[in-house]
């Protein structure tokens, strides 16, 4: 196998037909058809059904669609990495961070990347942890910043801080309370994560722990929409976040305490069987640091630090 048979597949698929691909690489049809019908004779399986409406990867060819982005992936930036083993850093850097997160240190960790490491270039991708994770494992990404419920097993870890959950309300609610227990926040609408979401698997757990089912009005994928349904009046939120006078337009959301409280544990991830370029390494480092100056100077009031 060669990695052209791994390029021709992924065209393939990607086009949704021999012929657009066959124009996109430019390689000629009845040749990208033998290549293909040579690597499913070699694996011994069937990768593409194949009509008159185009062609579509079989579950086994889904599977080997992956691995050969991985693998194709891996050989991309390979120039990068043997590059930045001497001297500066240098090449790209693919970082998951949850979204709530992403929010106050997407815009500064960036920018520190570019004054501190400027032959690294970040590529970011945000959403809840268990929709990131699978993505680490397959080597999609470099390093996750990412809020956990439980400790996550066959990963490296690095807890950087502890965060409260809080009930978010609108500034118009007429309860002023500054805490709320678990039988209160059952009984008021709120609008939660969809599962699977970490912040929900968390929620339901402790509800369940309380013997209480949560009034949920609607279920949302991102914590913007939690944000934008809470603002409007739909419902109250819960969210991994305190203060909102850093997200313009949301500064006027209420937050009040949950207890007994909720946590979830901020870490920095990274595949356990992969290790990471010094370019991935040295971001990571920077995001490590970056968190930790924030505990010696302006510290915000949810963070705390992880109990050892």
């Amino acid at each position: 196998m060669q990695l052209r048979h791994l390029r021709y597949f992924v065209s393939i698929v990607d086009a949704g037909s021999f012929c657009r691909a066959a124009a996109t690489i430019h390689v000629a049809q009845p040749a990208l058809s033998q290549q293909i019908a040579g690597l499913e004779t070699m694996l011994g399986a069937t990768l593409l059904h194949r009509s008159a409406r185009g062609v579509r990867p079989t579950q086994v060819g889904k599977a080997f669609y992956r691995e050969a982005i991985s693998i194709l992936q891996r050989v991309e930036r390979l120039p990068g990495i043997v590059r930045s083993t001497e001297g500066e850093p240098e090449g790209s850097v693919r970082l998951g961070m949850s979204s709530t997160l992403a929010v106050s240190l997407a815009g500064p960790l960036v920018a520190a990347c570019r004054t501190a490491l400027p032959k690294v270039t970040l590529s970011l991708v945000t959403g809840d942890f268990l929709r990131i994770r699978p993505l680490m494992e397959s080597q999609a990404l470099d390093v996750c910043m990412v809020f956990e419920d439980t400790p996550t097993l066959g990963v490296s870890r690095k807890p950087l801080f502890r965060q409260r959950l809080y009930l978010i309300r609108p500034a118009n609610a007429e309860n002023s309370a500054t805490s709320v227990s678990l039988e209160t926040l059952a009984a008021i609408p709120l609008v939660l994560p969809a599962q699977p979401h970490t912040i929900r698997e968390a929620l339901d757990r402790a509800f369940g722990a309380a013997g209480v089912i949560p009034n949920c009005v609607a279920e949302v994928d991102t914590f913007c929409s939690v944000l934008s349904l809470v603002k409007a009046g739909v419902a109250s939120g819960i969210v991994p976040k305190g203060d909102f006078s850093d997200i313009p337009g949301y500064d006027g959301l209420r937050p009040v305490v949950i207890d007994p409280p909720i946590h979830l544990t901020a870490c920095l991830m990274s595949s356990a069987h992969m290790p990471l370029t010094s370019a991935a390494e040295a971001a990571s480092a920077l995001l490590a640091a970056r968190v930790e100056k924030r505990f010696s100077e302006a510290l915000p009031a949810e963070w705390e630090r992880v109990p050892i």
